[in-house]
């Protein structure tokens, strides 16, 4: 199945814009929502309210039973027992008050500048914020035990079975602070980060961009730059341009704002770089991001340099624009890829792989578990929500028919199934830590990508899936470097003090230059392009767990290629770890280790590869 360059053309220039919006709805086909009622029946729901109190009443008297105790119970006999006891509380606990935020959350998602879903979602997390405050004592407590004494009835039956967890926690202790002061943190948070992330999230999803006589959201108007013609393209950027720099005020306060919330946050917990959070959470040593880092900016010039210095020659020119950087191949056809065709792209990919892989990601389509409609105020981007392990995952995407969409979707139900098969640790151990959270996804992409080629003869489509495979392994890769670059920058600059706008359009470019190479001309117009990624203000510095992902997936695919016995069983080994076990651990099995700074080779080879694949097709 081929979705790449043939098939049904895009409507001619000629049409209205409106014309040629009706002519894709059409071509893509029915889209499907998600079915929410597996959570909850509705917002107004018995269901959900009585939830909701169970979780601050039960919170409450788990405080009541253990505040101040864990101590004293670490001395019995019986701690193992009774330490277990208060965790499986803690962990059905957790799952409550996930199933409770995931179902607010994914409401809200749906369309962020409805006032009743924000003030729905807003209300919510006051109650869970509550609820929660008056657990966070546990996991302090549990770091206050004395290690040794922690470690010995930790291997003891039935605490053992959250052995993972707690030694997982122990790694926190040093950043955590008095129990009221943590109080103070999670419920100012509210007020605070949270606030600030929900102002960022409207405003985004408020904004519109005039094109062509229609008033497009962001993530139609982003769409318009995969456009076969040039000149839809520079309009679309023209339009995101003088958008954006009417916004840049509101922007950069909340970008100054959140950055000084966190260099608070990291100087009272005493980390010492400002990204060291990020790596406790994620599990990974400060050098091995480092190596990462170090090896894809030492590779710009041999991946995206190169790249785009061919992609402007396909194109009869010395440099590209940057509108024109994810443009489609000239003399390409383009067409709109029907859902359903991209639904069963996907599923044969993943079937091929394996067929229990295939028929987790199934349940998502016949379940009801993807919202795929591009609607207005509808939050832009992708994304898999795991929920709590007893519901199941989410899938979220703005599916416009473009092949990119296709590899998104085969992303995110690299997530979907990835979150399913981890779900059975339980809430405490389910979650994976970001390194690690991309490898299935990315992986779920790279099935995809190749049964396709494989099954490619013609050389004009081969030219044009490897290209667009190139790109997405450069926007991964090489992009998420330079926008880790871009966060380190501007965090480190914030130390002293407030950045104008001005400033944060400066650091922006530098990075994208110093990334994108001679070959992309960053005109004027490209200096307010930073403000719309989510994962600035949401996640800070977590973009470059894509880059670890893709790298790591890249090796992961050379062992399958050459090794595909007994891979299927120890790659899903690694799935249904979830977070019970370090990377190193994980990946050991397949003879790769992370920390080996030879490691980033591998990966960024494989793209190289492909480049050099490219040239010798001219």
């Amino acid at each position: 199945m081929n979705f790449a360059v043939t098939g049904m053309v895009e409507p001619a220039a000629f049409a209205t814009a409106a014309e040629r919006s009706a002519h894709s709805a059409k071509a893509l086909g029915p889209l499907p929502e998600w079915d929410l009622s597996h959570l909850y029946p509705a917002m107004d729901s018995p269901a959900f309210k009585a939830d909701l109190e169970r979780g601050l009443s039960e919170s409450q008297r788990f405080a009541e039973l253990y505040r101040g105790k864990l101590g004293p119970l670490s001395q019995r006999e019986d701690a193992a027992t009774v330490l277990a006891e208060a965790v499986a509380g803690y962990e059905t606990l957790s799952d409550l008050l996930g199933r409770i935020g995931a179902y607010a959350g994914l409401v809200y998602s749906g369309d962020t500048t409805d006032p009743q879903r924000a003030k729905f979602y807003g209300d919510t997390q006051d109650r869970l914020n509550a609820a929660v405050t008056e657990l966070l004592f546990f996991e302090l407590e549990l770091n206050r035990i004395d290690p040794a004494l922690m470690a010995r009835i930790s291997a003891q039956a039935p605490l053992s079975h959250w052995k993972p967890w707690l030694d997982d926690l122990a790694k926190d202790k040093p950043h955590q602070l008095e129990d009221r002061i943590e109080e103070l943190f999670h419920e100012k948070s509210m007020t605070g980060q949270a606030a600030w992330n929900r102002l960022f999230d409207e405003t985004i999803a408020s904004l519109r961009f005039k094109l062509d006589g229609e008033e497009l959201t962001l993530e139609l108007t982003l769409n318009k730059l995969q456009d076969a013609d040039g000149a839809v393209r520079k309009a679309a950027a023209e339009a995101l341009s003088e958008v954006f720099r009417g916004q840049l005020r509101t922007f950069a306060l909340i970008t100054n704002t959140l950055a000084k919330d966190k260099e608070i946050s990291d100087r009272w917990r005493k980390f010492e770089d400002v990204a060291d959070s990020r790596h406790l959470a994620n599990r990974v040593e400060r050098e091995v991001v480092d190596a990462l880092v170090s090896a894809v900016r030492e590779a710009y010039p041999r991946l995206s340099h190169r790249y785009y210095k061919l992609k402007a020659k396909w194109f009869g020119r010395e440099q590209l624009d940057f509108w024109d950087r994810n443009a489609p191949l000239p003399q390409v056809e383009q067409r709109t890829i029907p859902w359903t065709e991209a639904r069963d792209t996907v599923l044969d990919a993943y079937h091929a792989f394996s067929p229990e892989m295939a028929g987790i990601a199934r349940r998502f389509f016949d379940e009801h578990w993807i919202d795929a409609p591009a609607r207005p105020g509808k939050a832009p981007g992708a994304f898999a929500h795991p929920t709590v392990p007893s519901a199941h995952p989410y899938v979220l995407v703005n599916y416009q028919g473009k092949p990119r969409d296709v590899m998104t979707l085969a992303h995110e139900l690299g997530h979907g199934v990835h979150q399913v098969l981890a779900g059975p640790n339980g809430a405490l151990m389910a979650p994976t830590p970001l390194t690690l959270a991309e490898t299935a996804s990315v992986f779920g992409e790279m099935l995809t990508f190749r049964r396709l080629l494989d099954g490619t003869r013609d050389a004009k489509q081969r030219k044009a899936m490897l290209a667009a495979k190139v790109e997405d392994m450069i926007n991964t890769v090489v992009r998420q470097i330079a926008f880790y670059s871009f966060e380190r920058k501007v965090h480190e600059a914030r130390k002293g003090g407030e950045l104008t706008a001005e400033t944060l359009c400066e650091l922006w470019m530098s990075v994208q230059a110093e990334s994108l190479g001679p070959a992309i001309r960053l005109s004027t117009g490209y200096e307010p392009f930073w403000c719309y990624i989510p994962h600035f203000i949401h996640s800070p510095f977590y973009v470059y767990a894509y880059a670890f992902g893709d790298c790591l997936v890249n090796s992961l695919y050379g062992v399958y290629q050459n090794a595909a016995e007994g891979f299927q069983e120890r790659y899903f080994a690694l799935l249904s770890a979830g977070g019970t076990k370090h990377h190193s651990e994980l990946l050991a099995p397949f003879g790769l280790d992370a920390r080996d700074p030879a490691f980033w080779q591998i990966g960024l080879k494989m793209i190289e590869g492909m480049i050099i694949e490219l040239e010798g097709m001219e």
